[in-house]
């Protein structure tokens, strides 16, 4: 063989040794590098139980660690946009967004999350894409989950119902007819910026519509931008939940929030 081609297979041969390394390191903490699992034996006894939470029952009660963002009695846990009193309807157990006066944020602030939302859109259908029964679900007041009437109803994928606003359409199409009760839990991890405040993880997505996997793992690519393409610009960890007030009377109800720890 000659020379060339000897360095040309070496060549060949620390390349392949080097996509396998790379492979066999990606998703993989320090920690899990050095010790998959934890210190601990497999079936260990001692290692701590996990926590007990009772689950909400079938009427969607929420969880006994979750905060209770909406009972269907008052806005005690939001206000306006504009840091005021909220002035949305409330009746029947339901808030509804009223013209004119503004998007909800809460009170509190939030990061890592998992929260559950009950949402309807007018019973009576008017108007067509994006004018139809329009809201969103704003986590950290910047990442929207896109609240629409979605049932035979066309407009762009990444605006439908589920999808997260101007990024990513919804695995399918899990919506309700206009007027009926709808759901969304969300799984949300926020981004990380480091001390520099440069990224260094980027916020996640997992969302099911109705009992429906909509949203698996979706790594999102900035703030929600209408038709411009996001981009992550340094914020705080935490940050409240905002409500959009888009002029259509949506109603929401059985809001509640269980903060996650950081992984």
């Amino acid at each position: 063989m000659k020379a060339k081609e000897v360095t040309m297979v070496r060549r060949n041969l620390l390349l392949a040794a080097l996509i396998v390394l790379v492979i066999t390191q990606i998703g993989c903490s320090p920690a899990q590098k050095a010790d998959p699992y934890g210190g601990w034996n497999v079936h260990d006894m001692k290692r701590p139980q996990p926590v007990i939470v009772a689950p909400g029952s079938e009427n969607s009660s929420p969880p006994s660690d979750a905060l209770v963002l909406f009972d269907g009695t008052d806005l005690s846990n939001w206000q306006r946009d504009n840091g005021k009193e909220p002035k949305w309807k409330v009746e029947n157990g339901h808030m509804e967004v009223t013209e004119g006066k503004g998007s909800l944020r809460t009170k509190r602030v939030f990061g890592d999350c998992q929260l559950h939302v009950e949402w309807a859109t007018p019973s009576r259908a008017e108007g067509k894409g994006q004018s139809r029964g329009n809201s969103g679900i704003y986590l950290m007041s910047k990442y929207e989950v896109q609240v629409l009437d979605s049932y035979a109803n066309v407009t762009y994928p990444d605006g439908q119902a589920a999808s997260i606003y101007g990024q990513s359409p919804p695995l399918v199409n899990a919506s309700r007819g206009p007027g009926q009760w709808q759901s969304y839990d969300v799984i949300f991890r926020r981004p990380i910026f480091d001390d520099d405040k440069e990224l260094i993880r980027p916020a996640t997505f997992t969302v099911l519509q109705n009992g429906v996997l909509v949203q698996d793992h979706w790594v999102v690519l900035g703030p929600s931008q209408h038709e411009k393409q996001a981009s992550y610009v340094w914020h705080e960890d935490k940050l409240p939940i905002f409500l959009q007030n888009h002029g259509d009377p949506v109603r929401y109800r059985k809001i509640w929030i269980r903060e996650l720890p950081e992984k």
